[in-house]
């Protein structure tokens, strides 16, 4: 049974408004929905949120039901002012304030403890907060006419590919919530950084487009969360996706990897591997799709080949990801390979999200 299948009757009956995102009038219009403890999905620079009141339980617990997502699951409280952190987490350090300085507005979610203001609804259980400021005009446009905390994660049904364009919420969300803001095609492509200053070194527990890089010139040190590395299935999660399967398509997707994947040497066993291997599922009648690189798109033999970006530029990998994703679901493929994206400061937040769309299916040659 689906997702879509698990609706009650009344929620069949919710009629989704798609509205133009830079009206003035739809801000409004979405801005009252949310006042009346409705669901409005909106356009970040990251991905489309789904958004609803954070500081109230019932609206948390709309937005998990929308998304078929389990409620231990914490929710990011995007904000429109630095002001707002001091009334939602009980301590703010300097570290935090140096970030919040460096990156925001910005692709930047940072984990606090959290005041009783707070419901446990929103954060899962757990005694933090993820706050951050989005930098797209309409998500702060709605932020600031509603005069709320918007608690918004990803716009798509749990373990989809997140949204990037306002038909890929539509497509998930049809009948589930009230409004969708459209606003084009979103910028960065990948959820927000997370960083927990919970603890002296601050410790990264979702990588993005703010790098461990870029945060350890502002504030030094910094960690990798060791569930990053080796998922573990018993993870109470700290932050948005430590613990799920998330941007999945509905065909089987592995990654391809080679020892070396950036040199000649082990992408040309790459692209073997993948040959050999669409050419045997084809041969038994299944559908096929290649995930590969502009490079590289004239060396496979498959008949759907889907080119995720530049190696070269690893912002272009991102932007495109999660539509090739839900390419592979409008082809109606069976079987889907992907290079992997290792490359760049960017390629450990791209191949955190394969990965997990692969549900760790890796295949090394």
């Amino acid at each position: 049974m689906t997702n879509q299948d698990t609706i009650t009757e009344s929620e069949n009956l919710i009629h989704t408004q798609l509205l133009d995102g830079d009206n003035p009038e739809s801000i409004r219009q979405a801005a009252i929905i949310l006042k009346e403890k409705g669901l409005v999905a909106f356009p970040t620079e990251t991905v489309y949120g789904l958004g609803g009141d954070a500081l109230d339980e019932n609206a948390a617990a709309k937005i998990y039901a929308a998304k078929g997502r389990p409620s231990d699951n914490p929710l990011i409280v995007h904000i429109a002012d630095t002001d707002a952190v001091y009334k939602l987490a009980k301590e703010v350090p300097d570290k935090a304030k140096l970030l919040m300085e460096a990156f925001w507005p910005g692709p930047l979610t940072i984990i606090l403890p959290k005041k009783e203001i707070v419901p446990d609804g929103t954060t899962g259980g757990l005694n933090t907060v993820a706050i951050r400021m989005p930098s797209h005009p309409v998500a702060l446009s709605l932020i600031r006419e509603s005069g709320l905390y918007i608690a918004a994660p990803s716009a798509n049904t749990s373990g989809r590919p997140s949204p990037t364009l306002a038909d890929h919420v539509m497509e998930d969300m049809k009948g589930r919530i009230e409004m969708i803001l459209d606003g084009g095609a979103v910028g960065i492509g990948i959820e927000s950084t997370i960083v927990d200053l919970t603890s002296e070194v601050p410790v990264i527990l979702r990588p993005g487009f703010i790098t461990k890089s870029m945060l350890e010139e502002i504030v030094g040190k910094v960690t990798i969360d060791p569930a990053l590395i080796e998922p573990d299935p018993n993870l109470r999660p700290k932050a948005p996706g430590m613990k799920y399967t998330h941007y999945a398509p509905k065909g089987e997707l592995t990654i391809v990897e080679g020892a070396s994947n950036a040199s000649t040497k082990g992408a040309n066993k790459v692209i073997t591997k993948i040959n050999q291997l669409v050419l045997e599922k084809a041969n038994s009648g299944f559908k096929v799709a290649v995930i590969t690189t502009s490079e590289n798109a004239n060396l496979f033999d498959c008949e759907n080949i889907l080119v995720a970006g530049d190696r070269e530029k690893g912002e272009t990998i991102a932007a495109k990801l999660y539509k090739v994703l839900r390419q592979c679901d409008e082809l109606d493929v069976d079987y889907i390979y992907s290079e992997a994206f290792n490359d760049g400061e960017l390629g450990g937040a791209i191949m955190n999200r394969l990965l997990k769309a692969a549900g760790h299916r890796v295949i090394k040659v």
